[in-house]
């Protein structure tokens, strides 16, 4: 493959020159079908990154980019593999895509499957999102039937390569979205033992907010002869977002939130950690908001289903962490709160990164207490960021004027972790279910995945209904276990073996060792109370359906990488 020398000189028109002189994506070379699947989404003019870097792109070359989120970079690199794919006649190989986009969260790697979707169907191929947290064996059967493009996050790739279930040798092009923050959360190795397995005369493009040391190794090592087209220099320049320090007293500042989040509107909060996002979200709710946290200490379903009702609006308030926000790619989204300081100017430009999108207007607010002024002027300065500092408090008239804030209701939404679910998310991964537990104890719910059945229980405990699951009366198998004749029904003895539940010890036959516990309820050892037999690790309600699984489980907001 030949490759253009890098140039400084944009062979397309710059940022200024795009309003004045309108390009189509026809001109820009796209294909018919897509051009048109293009104009039914209402997407006619290319962004100011589309215009520079699709002519290179479709030619084959390779490209970096450089710009913020939300400026359109994932039809820039995803349509060029689209067209260029889309003149194979035959269908990939089994497990041997043809096409490889690298993402760092799984949120993101959604994100662009959903955005490309429309246009890939326009043009028959076939895309699949491999991250952690999802089933492994149903990625190992699309692999194995073809799949023209695969998304992935590193750690997900890795082990589909570890186990020979994806194989690199046919990939033509190769394209890193956000490859900053891949840097910041510690992918480049993986990232380097990825693309030194795809055939080196393919096409590689590469696209970031910001060029940092470790970005630019990765692109002197696999981008040679690159073109590079850029509309930022790294800092903020959407001139759409407003943004400003609102000054607050400490003891002001959990009022002045809760007015801010009772604003209409989409509001995306960010906390530094995961117990602070959880924090935040409980007291918001307490005063009548629609908030739901997001971070790496959520299930996979737990996380996308939140980030669908807030897409569709029914919470309008969401609190993240830095990392899982990193592919929060909404429309609408017209405040940003920094409610505690970001890392570092790059986290604080990839939050604000979440509004003013695809042309839209928006504000980005950061609380700052007293002690905080010096940390955030700096972070703003470094970002390239112009924030006005206002005081403000509660009830103020500028805090309404910038956010739109107003008083809650203060009528109490229940915790977060008792909203309304999927059945499915009621249900204990392990051990007794205890729902709302009454004194006396063990599940008063439907169904239980393990332990005694307690039916429509009395305060005595035991076995009270016609058909246990497991534990409790027995009938007439042996008496070494179960029911036991005339033996007092108030503590479910099961004998020297019970099967799962109930006594397990050498304990009195007449009911059970009760302890220091009320007198409702069966022994339950050292356990948890919700937990009742011996949970094996591998449990039938955890998701996870492998060793691999179990390790992309860990989520992304701590020691553990996000796959």
């Amino acid at each position: 493959m030949t490759h253009a020398v890098s140039t400084s000189t944009p062979t397309t028109p710059t940022a200024e020159e795009v309003p004045t002189t309108v390009v189509t994506f026809a001109e820009l070379g796209l294909p018919e079908a897509v051009v048109a699947a293009l104009a039914r989404n209402s997407i006619t003019v290319p962004s100011p990154i589309q215009a520079k870097a699709l002519p290179d792109a479709i030619a084959g070359k390779n490209v970096l980019g450089r710009a913020q989120t939300g400026s359109g970079k994932t039809l820039a690199f995803g349509l060029p593999i689209l067209a260029r794919l889309a003149q194979h006649t035959d269908r990939p190989a089994a497990k041997r895509p043809r096409a490889l986009v690298l993402v760092p969260t799984r949120e993101l790697a959604f994100q662009v499957v959903d955005s490309l979707l429309p246009y890939a169907n326009a043009q028959g191929l076939r895309l699949l999102a491999a991250v952690g947290g999802t089933p492994f064996n149903k990625q190992v059967e699309q692999l194995r039937r073809g799949v023209d493009v695969l998304v992935a996050t590193p750690g997900r790739l890795a082990d589909h390569l570890r186990q020979s279930t994806c194989i690199l040798d046919s990939i033509e092009i190769t394209a890193l979205d956000e490859a900053d923050q891949m840097a910041d959360m510690g992918f480049l190795p993986e990232v380097r033992a990825v693309l030194a397995d795809t055939p080196a005369d393919g096409q590689r493009m590469l696209f970031s907010a910001t060029l940092d040391r470790e970005v630019q190794s990765l692109v002197r090592q696999f981008l040679p002869d690159h073109v590079e087209h850029s509309t930022q220099d790294g800092k903020a320049s959407v001139n759409t977002m407003d943004h400003y320090m609102l000054m607050v007293d400490r003891g002001q500042k959990d009022v002045v939130l809760s007015e801010i989040g009772a604003r209409e509107g989409r509001t995306i909060m960010f906390a530094r950690t995961k117990l602070g996002c959880d924090g935040i979200t409980d007291r918001l709710r307490a005063l009548g908001i629609a908030a739901e946290s997001l971070h790496g200490g959520k299930a996979q379903n737990q996380r996308t289903r939140v980030l669908e009702r807030f897409k569709a609006g029914r919470t309008p308030v969401l609190v993240a962490t830095d990392v899982a926000a990193r592919g929060i790619h909404v429309d609408g989204i017209d405040l940003v709160v920094h409610v505690d300081p970001p890392a570092d100017h790059k986290d604080y430009l990839h939050r604000a990164g979440r509004t003013a999108r695809a042309g839209e207007k928006g504000t980005v607010v950061a609380i700052v207490l007293p002690n905080q002024r010096r940390q955030v002027q700096r972070l703003t300065g470094m970002a390239g960021v112009k924030a006005t500092s206002v005081n403000v408090a509660p009830g103020s008239a500028e805090l309404n004027s910038i956010t739109g804030a107003k008083k809650p209701t203060g009528d109490p939404l229940r915790a977060e972790s008792s909203a309304p679910r999927d059945r499915r998310d009621s249900r204990p991964r392990s051990g007794g279910y205890q729902g709302d537990r009454s004194s006396s104890g063990g599940y008063q719910g439907d169904r239980s995945s393990s332990g005694g059945y307690q039916g429509d229980r009395s305060s005595s405990g035991g076995y009270q209904g016609d058909r246990p699951r497991t534990g409790g009366y027995q009938g007439d198998r042996p008496r070494t276990g179960g029911y036991q004749g005339d033996r007092p029904r108030t503590g479910g003895y099961q004998g020297d073996r019970p099967r799962t539940g109930g006594y397990q010890g050498d304990r009195p036959r007449t009911g059970g060792y009760q302890g220091d516990r009320p007198s409702s309820g069966g022994y339950q050892g050292d356990r948890p109370r919700t937990q009742s037999t011996f949970v094996r690790e591998e449990s039938k309600t955890s998701g996870f359906r492998s060793r691999t699984d179990r390790r992309s489980y860990d989520g992304f907001d701590g020691p553990a990488r996000d796959h």
